[in-house]
Order: structure tokens, then sequence, then C-alpha cells
């Protein structure tokens, strides 16, 4: 008797996944943590919204002519060699398992609005922890279940966000919008480049489609239609409704509030709206948080499989998942939650983000480069050949700015990572 082959989601659940996990935070806290710098911040989103597009472009084009499971990963090892898919996947990998308790943060951020005991580290850290693990059981139940419910948060949660996003600007006011500009007096080139590479982490995920090719059905077309569809999808809710609520709520009110969607939909019309957007924003996050454990399974379960990271990374379920992989995700996530407990909800996840989107630079410009490396052994129009290498060319600038903007401090953390990856390669590589 044959064995039944793991269901694969199509092309309205990868969709949905890349949406989930582009608009699964940013849209949620990011307004808190772009506050520190103003509503000047406006121009760093249109520099992330161009970066991001190109960034798009290239994982568009990439799934199209060579689906892959593990996205950058898989694409810097059939183009860059072993080293470069190595460091690719660690820093990946090590990425996107911070940036996920920046998701579950939120989630918990969210439902403090609900039960205000939560406002406390000690049970806002226990709640995190329960919402990380749910989810780490979830992901076990295979792909298929990951894309419904994928699918059904993001279509619960976009709808409210698109009525603030839409509505709110009825209760814009430009004086508020104008008072908190630039309240650190930065030099505008300063407060664009922080604000751009803050905003990074909202458009992180762009890549998911091609990441989950393995579990994507008919890939060469679903893949680039999902990434294109939810890259759209993500900037037309993060400009409009970020714009929006930073002309609704102070800035002294915005950088220090944990649920800025809650509190404006209050500011509003009332206490009852601020719940209702509440549900929505956990419903969304969770959804995010969902897709982004799948992600970092696959990407570190493709690696696995070539030999270039632990072996239990690699050993899956009855459902295709692996579970290995999923639990040790798990306790490092808890890990880190501990290790970044802080009385403020919203400083966490600021630092979170940082460091996250510092780290995913590297796998994104080695991901551009592997791009023009295909493109040289096939055939292709010469307009759309420019057409990419312009894309790329743009998506490495872009990438370069983010770590620009970040501070020292973060920059030579990041270069330290970068640094032990060469001694870890020779210690974890073997033999598939």
């Amino acid at each position: 008797m044959a064995a039944l082959q793991p269901k694969k989601m199509g092309l309205v659940g990868a969709s949905s996944l890349v949406v989930a996990n582009m608009v699964g935070t940013g849209v949620f806290l990011l307004p808190s943590s772009l506050a520190s710098i103003g509503s000047i911040s406006i121009y760093g989103w249109i520099i992330s919204a161009i970066g991001a597009s190109a960034l798009g472009l290239v994982f568009a084009h990439l799934g199209m002519v060579e689906p892959q499971a593990g996205g950058p990963y898989a694409y810097a090892r059939d183009h860059m060699g072993p080293f470069a898919a190595f460091q690719t996947n660690m820093l990946y990998w090590g990425a996107n398992v911070i940036g996920n308790v920046a998701i579950a943060i939120s989630v918990t951020g969210y439902l403090a609005v609900f039960f205000p005991i939560l406002k406390s580290p000690w049970f806002a850290n226990g709640c995190t922890a329960a919402v990380i693990w749910l989810f780490i059981w979830l992901n076990s139940r295979g792909a298929k279940t990951i894309g419904q419910f994928t699918s059904i948060t993001t279509i619960a949660g976009i709808l409210p966000i698109a009525f603030v996003g839409v509505l709110g600007w009825l209760w814009f006011k430009p004086e508020v919008f104008s008072a908190g500009w630039n309240p650190g007096s930065l030099p505008t080139h300063s407060a664009v480049a922080q604000s751009a590479s803050i905003a990074l982490w909202a458009f992180l995920g762009v890549e998911s489609a091609a990441v989950s090719a393995g579990v994507i059905e008919n890939p060469n077309r679903n893949v680039p239609l999902a990434t294109i569809i939810g890259l759209v999808v993500a900037t037309v809710i993060y400009v409009s409704c970020c714009t929006a609520i930073m002309g609704i709520l102070p800035n002294d009110q915005l950088k220090n509030s944990a649920a800025p969607f809650a509190d404006a939909a209050r500011l509003m019309l009332g206490p009852w709206a601020a719940e209702v957007i509440s549900v929505a924003a956990i419903l969304k996050a969770a959804g995010a948080l969902v897709g982004w454990i799948l992600i970092v399974a696959q990407s570190a379960q493709a690696a696995a499989t070539d030999g270039m990271f632990v072996r239990r990374f690699a050993v899956t379920n009855d459902h295709g998942m692996p579970t290995h992989n999923l639990v040790i995700t798990g306790l490092l996530m808890t890990g880190l939650l501990v290790l970044t407990a802080s009385p403020s909800i919203a400083k966490q996840f600021s630092i979170i983000t940082n460091a996250t989107v510092v780290l995913m630079a590297l796998p994104y410009i080695y991901s551009v480069i592997s791009m023009w490396r295909l493109n040289q052994t096939i055939e292709l129009p010469r307009s759309r050949r420019r057409a990419l290498l312009i894309a790329g060319l743009i998506a490495c600038l872009y990438c370069v700015g983010v770590v620009v903007g970040q501070s020292d401090l973060l920059g030579r953390r990041a270069l330290l990572v970068l640094l032990l990856t060469a001694p870890l390669y020779a210690l974890m590589k073997r033999k598939p």
C-alpha cells in the first residue's frame, strides 16, 4: 500500500503565508518603534517599499525559474558554494528565531488589552512562552493545516486593520502628525536611514513563498504569484495604516504604546473598537507566528538534509514536518525571551527587531548574487535581464543601508556573529 503524500498548500494558502508573515507584527507594534524617530519616518517607508519591491522581484524570479525548498539557503548552495550556503542558513535561521520571539511578544501586548495582569513582565513572559509552544505544536500538524490557519487569520486580521487604515484618515490631524515630525532633532539623512532600517522588519517575509516551495503546489506558478500578491497587499497596508496612526496618536503616547492600533481605535470610536482591533491583532500576529515558524523549520531542514546543519533538524513526522527541528527552535525562542526580558513590551520588541533586520541583510544579498549567477546560465530577453540586474542592485544597496542605519554596537555584534560562522562551518560540515 503506497504511503500517503503530505498535502501541500495552493496559491491562496501560499499568498496568505506571505501576507501573514509580512503583515504579522509590523503593522501592530512597528509604529511604536518608529515613533522614537518621528513621523519623518514616512520617507523611510518610501525607501523601504522600493527596496522591498526590488527584493520581491528577485524572489519572484527565482521562484518562477528555479523553485527551491529552503529559499535563500538553497540558492546560495547552488550558485555560491557550501560556505556561503552555511552562512546564509545560520544567519537566516538565527534572525528568524529571534524575530519569532518579537511576534510572540506582540500577541501578548494585545492580549494585555483584555488581561491587564499581562502588563507585569513576569506574567507577560509566561504568556509569551505559552504562545510560542502552542504554535510550535500547530506547526507539527502539517503544511495543509498551516495554510488553512494562516488563510483564516489573515482574512480575520486584515479586514479590521483595513478599517483603521481607511477610516482612520477621518480622525487624522495634521497638527499631531507635524508635532511628532522629528522629536529627536536628528539630521534628515540620519532619521531617514534609521527609519528605513527599522522598517525592513515590516517587509521581512517577502521570500516566504520561495523558502516554502517544497510544500507549495505547482511552485513554478504559485511561488512568484504569491510573492507579488503578498508584497503589494503588505505595502498598501503598511503605508496607509502607519501614516494614519501617526496623525491620530500624539508622539509621546505612540512611542510608549504596547498596542498602538488599539489605542488609536479607542480615540476614534471608544473602548469597544480597541477591543475589536486587539482581537484582530492577536489573530493576525498568531497567523504570522505560525507562518514564520514554518519558514525557520523549512530553511534549517533543507540545510540539515545537505549535511550543513544538525542532522536532527531534517527528521520529519508523518505529516512531513521536522518535529525535532521545531522543538529545538521552541526551546531557543523561550531562552531568548528570558534573555531579552524588559519592563516595556515596546522596548523589548524594538531590541529584538533591530537585531533581526541586521542579520537578514547578508542572506538577502546572497540571494541577489545567486539570481545573477543563475541568469548567466539561462536564456532571458535582454530587457528582462537588465531589469533584474537593476532590481538586484537596488536590493543590495537597501540591505547595506539597513546595516548602516543601525547603531555601531549592533553592527559590531553582527560582525562578530558573521566571523563566528567560519569556525562553525568547519565544526558542523559533514557529508549528507
